[in-house]
């Protein structure tokens, strides 16, 4: 099969969040599954020629190679990409991002017919992609080489829709028949991600859970009509992790590296993240982590009005990551007031990052809502026990086996699930049964890309 995977961003070339990790890793799958893969995306200004191996196609085209044979294509434009962010700045939002990507878009279409390689599958992710399956059927769908591709669209995150003003509809070269409640009208706005799930022919969510939560009006963002509209054709797979980074027997970044036959070894990292954070070297208290966006989806208002309590139990908590600034002040108060207790660290670090997840015995993670979430897979790969609100890719990915879950969203649930945790952690063989169980679990790529291939082959029946 011939596949096409469209992203605004790609590991290792550009990231943001989760959708670059999943737009790097499932190709590398897919190509080891025997299938014919390309990508395109944007040529960001942070994508060098010296840092990566690019050689040029055309003027306005250049590529590299991941994996054994994937060429990666950049689309690039000095006015619409060669900017410090992808997105946006400390202003908020390019003023220009209906251009931009409808720029990307169009232009990876006509990049196909360009290189000669007609897909069987377009795969595009989130509401910057999502004008290419709109194109197709619109404006691309009387070239013949076009006909017979079909589209899947993945939603990361629903939240994120690609809402501009009606006043720019006619910039992205779209007949006005389209702008309307059955096309990319929303609420007298254009709705892009819309526009995707209209026109694609599969739609996925990154867990099976969070693809039944967004067709719900308290997940569904306004768009849970349209989705249960086409309720037959969307579905739900789970990301699966890249354990070549992620793996604690080969992990350069860790104090000491372990594996499930060798546990032991996990206390060396727990010692050592201590030490970096200035916390007291104990060992018969567990050590909560939490590597996040710091921000109400991520569960902070709960944790916000629980921390108190939980910094008065016995146990000390390492928090890394930046957010809402609101959220940055309560935490910084708690380390005032419990110094011994809680370390915080308000910066994007992926040393510290790999430390936490190595050296802490509870992964803290109580989101509000989580299309898939990666936190929780890594964390049981490196016997951190994970503790979570019953929701999306958390739901799906941890359980009474393997973690520890509450399913009421307080935070009151929350304190006793804390408390619940540091009471099995005293129980040493119970502990460790868990530890066990939890790095015994499998979320590699290999078996999310066989599912993804059971969805092309869906599309093409389309």
């Amino acid at each position: 099969m011939k596949i096409a995977i469209c992203a605004s961003e790609v590991v290792p070339f550009a990231k943001t969040g989760g959708l670059a990790d999943v737009a790097g890793a499932l190709p590398l799958a897919l190509e080891k599954e025997g299938e014919s893969v390309i990508v395109i995306m944007p040529r960001y200004k942070a994508i060098q020629d010296s840092k990566f191996d690019i050689k040029r196609f055309s003027d306005d085209i250049s590529y590299s190679v991941i994996g054994k044979n994937i060429k990666v294509y950049f689309i690039e434009s000095d006015n619409y990409f060669n900017r410090d962010q992808l997105y946006g700045d400390k202003n908020g939002d390019y003023k220009d991002n209906l251009d931009r990507f409808s720029y990307y878009c169009k232009r990876a279409l006509d990049l196909l017919k360009e290189i000669e390689f007609k897909p069987d599958i377009i795969h595009v992710h989130d509401w910057q992609a999502c004008l290419v399956p709109v194109y197709l059927k619109n404006v691309f769908r009387k070239d013949a080489f076009y006909k017979n591709i079909k589209t899947v669209l993945t939603i990361h995150n629903i939240g994120y829709q690609g809402l501009f003003a009606k006043d720019e509809y006619s910039r992205l070269g779209l007949d006005w028949s389209l702008f309307n409640i059955e096309g990319l009208e929303f609420y007298d706005k254009i709705n892009i991600l819309k526009g995707g799930l209209i026109f694609s022919d599969i739609i996925n969510t990154v867990s099976p859970t969070y693809s039944k939560e967004i067709q719900t009006k308290e997940f569904g963002f306004g768009l849970e009509g349209v989705l249960n509209k086409k309720k037959a054709s969307v579905f739900g797979i789970l990301n699966g992790l890249d354990y070549s980074i992620w793996n604690p027997v080969t992990d350069k970044f860790i104090a000491k590296n372990f594996s499930v036959n060798s546990i032991g070894g996990k206390a060396k990292n727990k010692e050592d993240l201590q030490a970096i954070c200035k916390l007291p070297k104990k060992k018969d208290i567990p050590l909560l982590g939490i590597v996040s966006r710091l921000a109400e989806q991520k569960g902070f208002d709960i944790l916000a009005e629980a921390i108190d309590n939980i910094c008065r139990l016995d146990l000390q908590l390492v928090i890394l990551g930046t957010g809402d600034l609101k959220y940055h002040a309560i935490m910084e108060a708690m380390v005032k007031k419990y110094p011994k207790v809680i370390s915080l660290h308000l910066k994007f670090d992926d040393t510290l990052a790999h430390k936490i997840y190595a050296g802490s015995d509870i992964f803290l993670m109580p989101s509000k809502y989580e299309p898939c979430g990666l936190g929780q897979l890594i964390s049981l790969k490196y016997g951190t026990i994970p503790l979570v609100f019953k929701t999306g890719g958390l739901a799906d990915t941890v359980n009474k086996n393997n973690g520890f879950v509450f399913d009421k969203y307080s935070r009151e649930e929350l304190l006793i699930t804390v408390e619940k945790s540091i009471t099995t952690f005293q129980d040493k063989k119970k502990w460790n049964a868990l530890v066990t169980k939890a790095m015994k679990c499998d979320f590699s790529w290999e078996e999310s890309a066989k599912e993804y291939l059971k969805l092309y082959a869906k599309a093409k029946t389309k």
